[in-house]
């Protein structure tokens, strides 16, 4: 729930948990619909919207892109229920972002290396906050998300191409200090964990043999936000070039849901 201390918190740490976010038959029908879109509308997407470990078994899927073409998940990004927590973290009135969809399907080599999101979006102020919420119980066995808290206070720290799917860019100095200062973040589910985009966090690979990671994610940017072009086009083609080497056909970015 809401608390008084959980704005004070974002604004020290750069994220906060949010516990029981959604519940009840809100977080049954979100469940349902994820379900009716993965197996009715995934097996005809292109790679620039569904990102798999292997392309050819669906139980791989890792990512999912660009959901507001559905007409239930564009509504999701423009709920009150949403928008009241994104308002209240970034202090202003904000836009809903294309929602995704991440999974750490059990058992696969698949990190997600230490970035800030903020280093895709490219957007000046920084008032951006993403929502991400537990689909399934997260842990530290099956990939719970690792944050610096204050980073955020920090500016953007340099990153290079990685070879982790959906997270082309990662930082390129992290270090033992910043490896000391994380917190790990456990959640049970239907418990959400807000992010500032330039708070640092990563998570380590599902290690489970038979649990799912699964978590449903909007971004939320303030109506100040304005995009950096000259830093976007050279992120573009970062990701072109790392799609281009993995053999993949992408018509589009398709990474952290980037702001139109």
């Amino acid at each position: 729930m809401i608390s008084e201390s959980t704005k004070p918190e974002f604004d020290r740490d750069g994220f906060v948990v949010v516990s029981q976010f959604l519940a009840g038959e809100g977080l049954a029908e979100l469940c349902r619909e994820l379900d009716r879109y993965i197996n009715e509308v995934v097996p005809s997407l292109s790679d620039a919207d569904a990102f798999y470990h292997e392309r050819t078994d669906a139980r791989t899927l890792r990512q999912l892109q660009h959901m507001g073409k559905d007409s239930y998940f564009d509504a999701c990004r423009r709920s009150p229920h949403w928008m009241q927590l994104a308002e209240l973290l970034v202090g202003e009135p904000v836009e809903g972002q294309e929602p995704e969809w991440f999974n750490k399907p059990p058992s696969l080599d698949h990190p997600t290396p230490p970035h800030q999101d903020n280093y895709y979006f490219c957007l000046d102020p920084p008032n951006v906050v993403t929502l991400w919420l537990a689909l399934d119980d997260v842990d530290e066995e099956n990939g719970c998300l690792r944050y610096v808290a204050g980073s955020h206070e920090q500016g953007i720290r340099p990153h290079a191409q990685t070879q982790a799917l959906g997270f082309s860019q990662g930082i390129s100095d992290y270090g033992s200090g910043d490896r000391e200062a994380e917190r790990v973040t456990c959640l049970q589910t239907g418990d959400l964990v807000a992010h500032h985009g330039n708070t640092i966090h990563r998570a380590d690979p599902n290690r489970t043999p038979d649990r799912q990671r699964r978590a449903f994610a909007i971004v939320f940017r303030g109506v100040s936000c304005r995009r950096n072009e000259t830093a976007y086009a050279r992120y573009e083609e970062a990701v072109r070039r790392q799609h281009e080497g993995m053999g993949l056909k992408t018509d589009a970015i398709g990474e952290k849901a980037n702001s139109q």
